[in-house]
């Protein structure tokens, strides 16, 4: 794994059991600053015991932690004045105003008076909450609490900041404004780790994105490189598609797992860059075939890009996850 002088967390070679479990297998990742670093996996991956063991809430049972070219452990205080976490469960009191959460958890970080008022101001503006500042945390929507919980992890002015799916449950307002201070973080210098089940928001705002599945890392990779494994996926939107279609196309193609209400259809003739020239040419010639042959009628037919979803599903298995 290839380190950098602006490196401000190293993992390498993490390991963590609990009893017979093995919930994070050898995993080397690291954050430069200003970096957006996306962490991907299915539930149960391990992206969780990973991001308490750099947060120094769970021991290390192999490996190395370091941050800021110190090698840290669980506790050290050097790590907690370094990171900044902004947890998936809201961590605020609902029956202080906004500003008396900030006054609160800030004095938690050891920050007081003059320097503490002004980044409560600062939190609060780059939140968008200055005008709700002295309202009930409990009377705010799901967005305006998400954004207080972002806005009490930067009061110390963290060097690394740990994100856990920190849009769940937001409006569209909100999101958007989320991941724009996360960007104007980054602008400032701040890494970011950004665990989230939204591809879409992860492709948008990071360089590079790691995929952990059954507490391995599988890939770990810019997403121009990622992304560039795979190629544009064809789609054939069919009307009134027979219960026994997908069995007589036989593997050729799978059905979008959605219907508009009208008996219509999306079939997908799934592509990697393993296809054969002229493999596309000769299957959908033979899709259009049975198509026809069912009597189903073919009313377009267009190409999806690649996508990190796409990546993440064929890397992780299409199978539920309990």
């Amino acid at each position: 794994m290839i380190m950098t002088d602006s490196a401000v967390i190293q993992a390498e070679h993490l390991e963590k059991r609990f009893g017979d479990l093995v919930a994070v297998d050898d995993v080397s990742f690291h954050v430069d600053a200003g970096e957006i670093f996306g962490l991907l996996g299915p539930n149960g991956a391990g992206k969780s015991t990973a991001m308490m063991m750099l947060a120094g809430l769970l021991p290390v049972d192999g490996g190395t932690i370091a941050v800021c070219g110190k090698t840290v452990k669980m506790g050290d205080r050097f790590a907690r004045r370094a990171l900044g976490v902004v947890p998936q469960e809201l961590a605020i009191y609902p029956e202080l105003t906004a500003r008396e959460n900030l006054t609160f958890f800030g004095r938690l970080y050891g920050v007081t008076g003059a320097t503490l008022t002004e980044r409560i101001g600062e939190a609060l503006e780059r939140t968008g909450l200055t005008g709700r500042a002295d309202d009930l945390a409990g009377n705010y929507s799901g967005g305006m609490k998400r954004r207080l919980n972002f806005g009490i992890a930067l009061l110390h002015k963290p060097k690394l900041l740990i994100l856990d799916e920190p849009t769940v449950g937001v409006d569209p307002q909100s999101r958007a404004h989320l991941l724009n201070c996360v960007r104007d973080l980054s602008d400032d210098g701040v890494a970011c780790i950004y665990v989230s089940h939204y591809m879409e928001e992860v492709q948008a705002i990071c360089r590079r994105v790691a995929i952990v599945d059954r507490g391995k890392l599988i890939v770990c990779d810019t997403l121009d490189s990622l992304l560039g494994q795979l190629t544009a996926d064809v789609c054939l939107h069919v009307s009134s598609p027979p219960t026994d279609l997908l069995e007589s196309l036989d593997g050729l193609a799978e059905l979008a797992p959605h219907t508009n209400g009208e008996g219509e259809a999306t079939l997908i003739i799934p592509r990697d860059q393993r296809d054969e020239e002229g493999e596309l040419s000769a299957t959908l010639t033979k899709v259009v075939g049975l198509l026809d042959a069912k009597g189903v009628t073919l009313h377009a037919v267009e190409t999806h890009q690649p996508n990190l979803e796409r990546l993440f599903l064929r890397l992780t298995g299409k199978r539920l996850r309990d």
